[in-house]
């Protein structure tokens, strides 16, 4: 099981893995809404070519991704494979599909 500092250690590792070449057009807030005692909310925002992280719920996010803490750790580690994780149910994404399909060429693994 990650820890809840493991958790929250992904988000800046994905700003940091950002390639905004592959972020063309996209102006966007991704919720992050990680359940589990090693969970919480966290958000990430790219536009104009860049990224950014913080915590808490935004109030403006076009997408958001729920799953527990331990699969998303999973999942963001390269661990499991994405569409698998979606395909079974361990990872949900409600709001724009095609930002979700996008998401996974953005950031490097």
């Amino acid at each position: 099981m990650a820890t809840a500092e493991e958790v929250k250690s992904l988000f800046p590792a994905m700003v940091d893995r950002f390639i905004p070449e592959k972020a063309d057009g996209v102006d966007a807030t991704i919720a992050f809404d990680l359940s589990g005692d090693n969970g919480g909310s966290f958000w990430i925002r790219v536009a104009d070519g860049s990224a950014e992280t913080g915590e808490g719920a935004p109030s403006n996010a076009v997408m958001t991704v729920r799953a527990t803490a331990d699969d998303w750790h999973a999942v963001a580690t390269g661990q499991m494979n994405a569409m698998q994780a979606f395909m079974t149910g361990k990872l949900k994404i409600m709001g724009d599909m095609g930002l979700a399909m996008k998401m996974q060429t953005m950031f490097a693994q």
